[in-house]
This record gives structure tokens, C-alpha cells and sequence, in this order.
């Protein structure tokens, strides 16, 4: 009997999340999957790493793993210590909550998905909107997502897929580029009983900017976005036309 395909998941909500819960079901439909996630909810941790201190593994059922640290943390145990074999797929998620813009760089559940594109291995990122609380669409979508490039669609190498689901019953989904979310951005001086001051810092979301053909367009569109993403971060056009300054005292160097 031929093997099933493995697949990783991992999310920045919880091993115990509700939209791991439902991804997990919709994929052991067709696939071997294995669960590493935090131990509790890990948002907006972004790629941090733990290096300066041990991590602590505990079983939460057949095939679930809970860690006492970030989503990241969770891929690498996972990929290079609790898979039993090299995971095909690795998907993060289902986030509670849009991952548009410039979250994916705060994102842990995208910073789940890129950890598992450095160390060579296809992933998908996939949230639903905040304001949904039935994940079977997203985990559905994600799960053919998922089928899709194991029946030979793959992803270049480096690279990864941030998907982004509306509320309801989206019946289709669009290849986007990522948009800019707008935020209310937000410091909130406070005191303690004992009158020592702390911050709350973030603001709600304001809404989006009119990007076309972007992530945030889509959502509003009520269509599933699907946006491509790669590791490179190098800003292409200023590497081609140089950079608009000069440093004085140190010549530029063309090669």
C-alpha cells in the first residue's frame, strides 16, 4: 500500500486552538499529520527563536505536540527532531484572524510557515477573518491548497503561500500581492496599584489602502487571497540603480 503524504502543522495560537483542531481533520482526510504547536496562544511573536533557554515537549494526544515556546521553535523541533520522516507540506494555522500587509512580518503563524521555507520544505500560512468562528471553509481551502501541490504543482524553492480567508462561504480565490492594512496605531500609558506606569501598544484595525490586485482587495471583494511570498527581501530596484546617497569617506565598491 502506497504511503501517505506527511504533513506538519503548526500554528501561533495554540496546539489546543479550535483552527488547528479543524486544518488537522480536514488533512488526515488524505494525508499523515502530525501537530507541534505552543503550549498557549503565541500571537505576534513574528520569528523569534529560543536559544537561550530549553524547551519543554508535552503530548496533548495521538500525534499532538505541545511546546513551551514560539511557532517557530515548534517547526524546527518539528522538522528536525519529532517528524518521523521529512514532512512534504508544512501549514500554519488556521489563524484566528486575517494575516494582510505588513502583519506577516509581525505574524507567527506566518513566521511558522516562512521557518519551514528556509529550511527547504514547501508551506502555507493560512487565517480567517477575526469575526468567523466556523473554520471549515478556511481549513477546507487549506486543505486543497495542500493537495494541490502534492499532486505536482510545487512551489519554487524559498518560497512560501499567505493565504487570507473572508468570513462566510467564499466560492473562489485570487492570486494577490500584499496590500497595506491601515492601524490605529496606539500608546496607552496606564498605572498599577502601586503606581508604577506600564503600556498597552497596538491600535484596531482602520481599515486598508486601495492597493489593486492586493491581498486586503480581495478580502474585501469576499474572495480567498492567496498571496506568494519569498525570502529574498532584497529591494531589487535600488540594487539595480544603486542607492541614492553616498557614504563619504568609503568609495562603493562594484563588485
Amino acid at each position: 500500500m502506497a504511503e501517505k503524504p506527511f504533513v506538519l502543522v503548526s500554528n501561533d495560537d495554540g496546539a489546543d486552538a479550535e483552527g488547528i483542531r479543524a486544518l488537522a481533520e480536514a488533512l488526515r482526510a488524505f494525508a499523515d499529520v502530525l501537530v507541534v504547536a505552543p503550549d498557549r496562544e503565541r500571537s505576534g511573536t513574528s520569528h523569534a527563536i529560543s536559544l537561550a533557554r530549553p524547551l519543554r515537549v508535552s503530548e496533548r494526544g495521538a500525534d499532538v505536540f505541545a511546546v513551551d515556546g514560539t511557532p517557530v521553535d515548534c517547526v524546527y523541533l518539528g522538522l528536525l527532531h519529532l517528524a518521523p520522516r521529512r514532512p512534504a507540506v508544512v501549514v500554519s494555522g488556521v489563524n484566528h484572524g486575517y494575516n494582510l500587509g505588513a502583519d506577516v512580518f509581525y505574524s507567527g503563524t506566518v513566521a511558522a510557515a516562512i521557518e519551514a521555507a528556509i529550511r527547504g520544505v514547501p508551506a502555507i500560512a493560512v487565517s480567517l477573518a477575526h469575526s468567523e468562528r466556523d473554520f471549515t471553509s478556511a481549513a477546507s481551502f487549506a486543505a486543497a491548497a495542500v493537495a494541490a501541490l502534492l499532486d505536482g504543482s510545487p512551489l519554487p524553492p524559498r518560497t512560501l503561500l499567505n493565504v487570507n480567508v473572508p468570513p462566510g462561504r467564499p466560492t473562489s480565490y485570487r492570486v494577490t500581492r500584499l496590500g497595506h492594512r491601515v492601524y490605529r496605531d496606539r500608546v496607552e500609558e496606564r498605572s498599577d496599584l502601586r503606581g508604577r506606569r506600564y503600556f498597552w501598544i497596538g491600535g484596531p484595525d482602520a481599515g486598508h489602502a486601495d492597493v489593486a490586485g492586493s491581498d486586503c482587495e480581495a478580502i474585501a471583494q469576499g474572495r480567498i487571497s492567496v498571496t506568494p511570498l519569498g525570502l529574498d527581501l532584497t529591494e531589487a530596484t535600488l540594487l539595480a540603480a544603486g542607492l541614492p546617497m553616498a557614504v563619504e569617506g568609503f568609495p562603493r565598491s562594484a563588485v
